[in-house]
């Protein structure tokens, strides 16, 4: 494993009060097509999609509220309007990839849907109840739309988003599918067991040891032919991008077996996680 997705996967999401966030999060990063319209939007970590059609664009990830100018900068070097983007998505509801939603609401007044595990927290600005040591920041709340299910459909002109639950990282993470010039894409949601997660005898969610199986079982069963994430580290993004610039070389983004090593290797940190709190 490459230091850079060393880092990723350790601090993802991970903001304490106290903590410098990881520059990587705010870094500029080159906006970039991914295959058909689908783009990249985000900075040179902290992972934003933009799914452009010809009745508006689907944002996913809002990132800090911070992050919201870097984010409407980049659509527009893209050639499209931000305040075209009817539908805000989010992976899910860690200040790192929604703490800008209400702003991004507020300048496009975009729909916003939230898999319903995660929708309070959006609309209370935070989780209420710590179920880890971990401290997580807080951020401006912002109005659910329509809370989705395990399995609900986002369509808008011709495009269409599959949300799968994959709970565990937080209670309504998702992971987004859709099909793109024929390639299946797969946005992971996340996978990760943060710094101070309580995987045993966690009394504000009993059920977190479960629900990562659930992902794990969940994320092995999609067909995926385009890798990407909430995080660019997820799958070696900046390097990816450094290859698509070729235009003689195969799409770097479709890749399959890095997918499958990602979420095994992610799976194997989970079970070793676990097995370590189940001794003590």
């Amino acid at each position: 494993m490459n230091l850079r997705l060393l880092v990723c996967i350790v601090t993802c999401c991970w903001s304490s009060v106290s903590s410098a966030q990881p520059a990587a999060w705010m870094e500029p990063f080159p906006p970039h097509k991914i295959a058909g319209n689908l783009y990249y939007v985000g900075s040179k970590d902290l992972a934003s999609y933009l799914i452009a059609t010809p009745e508006g664009h689907i944002l996913i990830n809002s990132s800090f509220e911070e992050s919201v100018p870097l984010i409407r900068a980049n659509i527009e070097k893209l050639g499209f309007k931000f305040t075209d983007v009817k539908i805000l998505l989010i992976s899910h509801a860690h200040s790192d990839h929604c703490a800008g939603s209400a702003e991004v609401i507020k300048q496009t007044k975009a729909q916003y849907f939230v898999m319903e595990q995660d929708a309070d927290a959006v609309e209370n600005g935070g989780e209420r109840k710590s179920r880890f040591k971990a401290s997580y920041l807080a951020f401006t709340p912002a109005k659910v739309d329509r809370r989705l299910k395990d399995g609900d459909e986002v369509k808008l002109g011709g495009s269409t988003l599959v949300a799968h639950l994959t709970p565990g990282h937080t209670r309504g993470c998702t992971t987004w599918t859709m099909k793109v010039d024929g390639l299946n894409a797969v946005i992971i949601g996340s996978p990760n067991v943060n710094p101070g997660y309580i995987l045993i005898g966690n009394t504000d969610y009993p059920a977190i040891a479960t629900d990562y199986e659930r992902t794990f079982r969940a994320l092995k069963a999609q067909p995926v032919d385009l890798f990407l994430g909430a995080h660019g580290g997820y799958y070696g993004m900046n390097a990816k991008y450094a290859r698509s610039i070729d235009a003689g070389a195969t799409n770097p983004f479709v890749d399959p077996e890095g997918y499958h090593r990602y979420v095994a290797d992610r799976e194997k940190a989970f079970l070793t996680e676990l097995a370590r709190q189940q001794v003590k």
